[in-house]
């Protein structure tokens, strides 16, 4: 039997919501990160999208829907 891995935890960035796994936002570069968020948004065409429009997302990518 394998041993378990441990589960990355994954963090949103409180400024544009972006969900990252390292310890800095890829996408504005904070390091204001929350563990505390919920829901998941996958961006694929934030120009052909309403709620990438609402959340003023303009990329690709991975997105929390409430950062606390």
């Amino acid at each position: 039997m394998a041993p378990a891995r441990k589960k990355k935890q994954m963090k949103a960035c409180q400024s544009c919501h972006k969900v990252v796994e390292g310890e800095a936002c890829m996408t504005c570069g904070s390091t204001n990160l929350s563990e505390d968020w919920a829901g998941y948004l996958i961006v694929v065409d934030p120009r052909h999208s309403g709620i990438a429009k609402q959340m003023n997302i303009d990329m690709p990518g991975r997105y929390a829907l409430k950062v606390r």
